[in-house]
């Protein structure tokens, strides 16, 4: 095991190869249901999205930074919330906010 300069155990933060620090969101994140398949901002402002993103701490719907407005973004900032999922069928990319990358 190595120590940081803080004494906390810097192999188990690791990622592959010991580069990345390991995001412990992802660890945290409860069991939801998505909520429906459209960003309600948007169709209140009569706008289309070109991908929608959940959010996996509540199950927030909301449209992705392809394109203007980013809701799920503003989503983020209000509730700090930290990891979103692409909606698509089968999708399996997940970004955290906070470390701004994907986990």
């Amino acid at each position: 095991m190595s120590l940081d300069a803080g004494g906390t155990n810097a192999t188990a933060r690791a990622g592959l190869n010991g580069q990345t620090p390991r995001c412990t969101h992802i660890d945290l994140l409860p069991d939801v249901e998505p909520g429906s398949p459209e960003c309600k901002e948007c169709l209140a402002l009569g706008r289309t999205w070109t991908r929608l993103l959940v959010c996996l701490s509540c199950g927030w719907v909301a449209c992705s930074d392809d394109g203007r407005p980013g809701h799920a973004r503003a989503h983020y900032q209000e509730t700090d919330h930290p990891v979103v999922a692409a909606l698509d069928a089968g999708s399996t990319w997940r970004w955290c906010y906070v470390h701004r990358r994907t986990v």
